[in-house]
């Protein structure tokens, strides 16, 4: 048997017996074009290592096999694990399960080398996992994620959006960031509460060293923490008016209009460092 043999996806899931649960933010997206799209979109082909979170009954691991790439798929809900064995049986070595948490799996170990990621991601844990990717020692060569819309906005959004915040500026700080396809719920099973998209981040070849994005997120936490108050209201406790004089920003300026140089700018200040 091989990829372009296996059954439907309800048809599998149906045979195994398995629904969505709630509790892990799962909803499937079974429709093969859509999955097939997505990993044109991530760009990935043979050669490459992907690694996938919450791949479920396996839709979009099976596009991105389809590719030729090797997947690492990372599944914290054991019942799945039957289904995606029978799909790393035709897929010539290069389907690795890998059962746990992701917020725990050191995926860095689990890749065994520089990978992409991509993932139709768990919607209550979405958010934390682009944070550590983006933060931590994994540092994938690309991530196309699919988010709840809200999520995906929040991600994209420039200076006045009202969607405009932290996340925001250290994803942009630090990618290349683009909404690259949106979804209806209809498309997914079951179907959610709200639309979803997927955006494309592409990590910039110069980013800031660590101990400034460990500044930006302080600074942006207090900032964006109380968006509605006056910087030097807000950064109180990291030099309010000072730190914001430091760096050639107006004190009496709140957190949604100043841009990603400007919080660079209050990064460095934070830091005792010249603005660049």
């Amino acid at each position: 048997m091989s990829l372009a043999d296996l059954p439907p996806l309800r048809e599998a899931l149906e045979r195994h017996d398995l629904l969505a649960r709630k509790s892990f933010g799962q909803h499937f997206l079974l429709d093969l074009n859509i999955t097939r799209k997505i990993a044109r979109m991530a760009q990935v082909g043979e050669g490459d290592i992907v690694v996938e979170v919450g791949p479920g009954p396996g839709g979009l691991t099976r596009a991105l096999l389809e590719t030729g790439a090797r997947v690492v798929a990372i599944e914290k809900d054991s019942r799945f694990l039957p289904l995606l064995s029978e799909l790393a049986e035709v897929a010539d070595g290069r389907l690795d399960l890998v059962e746990g948490d992701a917020l725990k799996v050191d995926a860095l170990k689990a890749a065994g080398g520089p990978a992409h990621v991509v993932s139709n991601l768990p919607y209550n844990v979405g958010t934390q996992l682009l944070i550590n990717w983006l933060t931590g020692p994994f540092k994938p060569l690309s991530m196309t994620l699919m988010f709840q819309k809200e999520v995906a906005d929040r991600i994209v959004a420039h200076t006045d959006d009202d969607a405009y915040g932290r996340l925001a500026v250290i994803s942009q700080v630090l990618c290349d960031a683009k909404t690259v396809m949106d979804l209806p719920a209809k498309a997914f099973t079951p179907p959610p509460k709200v639309a979803s998209a997927v955006v494309r981040l592409v990590p910039k070849a110069d980013p800031p060293p660590a101990d400034l994005i460990a500044a930006l997120e302080r600074v942006t936490a207090a900032a964006f923490g109380q968006r509605r108050k006056m910087l030097r209201s807000s950064l109180k406790g990291l030099g309010g008016g000072a730190l914001c004089e430091k760096a050639g920003i107006s004190p009496d300026a709140r957190a949604e209009v100043i841009d990603l140089a400007g919080f660079l700018a209050l990064a460095r200040a934070s830091l005792g460092q010249a603005s660049a």
